[in-house]
């Protein structure tokens, strides 16, 4: 019997290729994001054998709505990649408004515990019980970027959310773990080609790597049986200025 993945964010960049990759590995995969049309392309590039569900993350009815279809259409949820993410424009704290803050916590964390708690509830009650939670954090988890109060803050929890996952799953064998990614190659890249912020305020680019090794990573993750867990794993491109940074 197939194993069954939702990919939350599944609608470009890495979302996408994470959905992609675990179709390709065998996996019956349910894809969510805002953009309808977009997600109808991601199940194309699979053959169109995906379950497409519009879904604001943000939104506790349309996220119940989401992990309400998957139990009716697939029965179980083995896997989830929390991956779905926002960001606003660099902004110095001094003039971040309320408005730009909340934006991102919305999504990057109110929206990571929804799709985490609806994941978690299901796989408590199915037969056999258990899953794997893969979240996506970020190099922002560890680091910030110039500029990136609300983007830092929400990943920087988002390793408190996995920790306490990881330790509140073990009774129902649910594992939890989380994937930091830097400069994969993706629409949120485009720009480091011609320059990034640099802690020292200047602006230089940045090197990025395929996303396609990402995808592969998430897998592997994905893969594992459930008495063996990835709990924390850090995949970046190779010159990419982090270690060293600051």
């Amino acid at each position: 019997m197939a194993k069954t993945a939702l990919v939350t964010g599944a609608s470009s960049g890495i979302g996408k290729a994470a959905a992609l990759a675990l179709a390709k590995a065998g996996y019956k995969v349910a894809i969510c994001a805002r953009r309808e049309e977009a997600l109808k392309e991601t199940a194309a590039e699979a053959g169109g054998d995906m379950l497409a569900i519009p879904c604001d993350v943000s939104n506790p009815d349309s996220v119940a709505a989401m992990f309400a279809k998957i139990e009716s259409e697939f029965g179980r949820l083995d896997v989830i990649f929390n991956n779905a993410g926002t960001n606003v424009p660099a902004t110095n704290f001094g003039d971040l408004e309320w408005s730009a803050w909340k934006k991102v916590i919305d999504v990057n964390l109110n929206g990571m515990f929804l799709c985490a708690s609806g994941a978690f509830k299901l796989m408590q009650r199915q037969k056999p019980q258990g899953g794997r939670i893969i979240n996506n954090g970020s190099i922002s988890a560890h680091v910030p970027r110039p500029g990136s109060a609300p983007y830092t803050s929400s990943k920087h929890a988002i390793t408190g959310l996995t920790r306490s996952i990881s330790l509140d799953g073990r009774p129902y064998d649910i594992a939890c773990g989380q994937i930091d990614i830097g400069n994969a190659a993706s629409h949120m890249t485009e720009a480091m080609s011609a320059g990034v912020p640099q802690a020292d305020g200047s602006m230089k680019p940045e090197p990025t790597m395929d996303v396609a090794h990402v995808a592969d990573a998430i897998v592997h993750m994905a893969g594992l049986p459930l008495e063996a867990n990835v709990q924390f794993i850090t995949i970046m491109s190779t010159k990419m200025p982090f270690i060293g940074r600051g």
